[in-house]
């Protein structure tokens, strides 16, 4: 692809999704078995009206079935998924319908709330679509096919996404609403982790523990003994999974963190990205003077280059109390957020785990949560 965007200053080549690949491979597939005649590419239009031509490997045709795969480019997005072969087996059916399945490396859904039946193939509604219209542009009226779409080597690298923790087992999910990866997309990463808060609200769970990343979710399940299917990453998205949150019905939510990620919602922002709002230092600070901190410790704080070597001087100042008052602001901000109408509680950690703080509201639902 010769598409790109610009992100932060720099020319990224977008990409094509594994719903894109799909689709291509599903087309190519059915023409050949209607044709018998081999192809090196094909030509589609996804979703975001961009027209694709996309080579086609692994070519095989016999009298009742034809195979090909189309290989993933998520161009310059750090996608695990680019590399991987993308294969539809097209099959003569004796019926009128096309008929979808997975096969090898395709996930299976187990759990409700993705917007696909439980016990269905992974694959989105818009690939879905995409590749139902794509074969059907390719049959004789009233010819019916089954489509199995399979990715070696996908169940392997399933397990470095959100998969599982979704509840699709055995694979990847066939993903893309526009059929193009936009390079490290804040959309893209949003719609997987709403994903999460869905599934929570489709099990009739109306609790969830929502951290920043990888380490609070060790933190929340290890240190802290919470159970695992209730932890919700929110990445530096905390205000949009909270709004998530309270879309869908939620009415307890834990917030754990690391203190220099909770320190910005403590002031008040959240979206917690450095490029978005870096003011670690000036929020501790201004609390620290609430706890008594004089000028030249102000001065130190804010020369600190991290907020775990802000805590040396905090602890050597003995300021220590102003951890609760972060707990507590981050509770507020956030029930402010809610409107209200979502009980909010904090627990905040530093270093490696240690934990700084919890203020009431965290205290008492670390200890329900424990037992849900």
């Amino acid at each position: 692809m010769n598409h790109y965007v610009v992100v932060n200053g720099r020319k990224l080549r977008k990409g094509y999704t594994t719903g894109s690949c799909a689709a291509a491979a599903a087309q190519a597939a059915t023409r050949m078995l209607v044709t018998g005649v081999p192809l090196e590419s094909i030509e589609i239009e996804v979703p975001a009206g961009i027209k694709l031509r996309l080579a086609v490997d692994n070519v095989t045709i016999q009298p009742d079935w034809a195979m090909c795969s189309v290989r993933k480019d998520g161009g310059d997005d750090p996608d695990v998924t680019t590399g991987l072969d993308v294969f539809a087996k097209v099959s003569f059916a004796a019926h009128a319908r096309v008929d979808i399945c997975a096969g090898e490396g395709v996930g299976i859904v187990t759990k409700p709330g993705l917007g696909i039946a439980v016990g269905e193939p992974a694959i989105n509604p818009v690939p879905r679509r995409m590749i139902l219209d794509a074969v059907r542009t390719e049959l004789p009226p009233g010819q019916g096919v089954e489509v199995t779409i399979f990715i070696p080597g996908g169940k392997e690298v399933a397990e470095k996404t959100f998969n599982p923790r979704l509840g699709i087992e055995g694979g990847l999910s066939i993903l893309g609403t526009t059929g193009i990866v936009e390079p490290m997309s804040e959309e893209a990463l949003k719609e997987a982790l709403i994903l999460k808060v869905k599934v929570l609200a489709a099990s009739g769970c109306k609790q969830a523990v929502l951290v920043p990343g990888k380490y609070g979710e060790k933190f929340a399940t290890t240190k802290l003994g919470l159970p695992h299917e209730m932890v919700v990453i929110s990445s530096n998205f905390i205000g949009f999974l909270l709004d998530s949150c309270l879309e869908q019905g939620f009415e307890d939510l834990l917030i754990v963190g690391h203190i220099g990620k909770l320190i910005k919602i403590a002031g008040g922002i959240f979206h917690t990205h450095s490029r978005v709002a870096d003011a670690r230092m000036e929020i501790l600070s201004a609390f620290a003077s609430l706890h008594g901190a004089d000028r030249d410790t102000i001065a130190q704080l804010l020369d600190c280059p991290t907020s775990d070597a802000a805590l040396d001087i905090i602890r050597e100042r003995g300021l220590e109390g102003v951890y609760q008052y972060v707990a507590e602001r981050v509770s507020a901000r956030c029930r402010q957020r809610l409107q209200g109408r979502v009980r909010v509680g904090t627990i905040v950690y530093a270093g490696k785990g240690s934990l700084l703080a919890m203020d009431t509201a965290g205290k008492q639902l670390w200890e329900e949560f424990l037992h849900v």
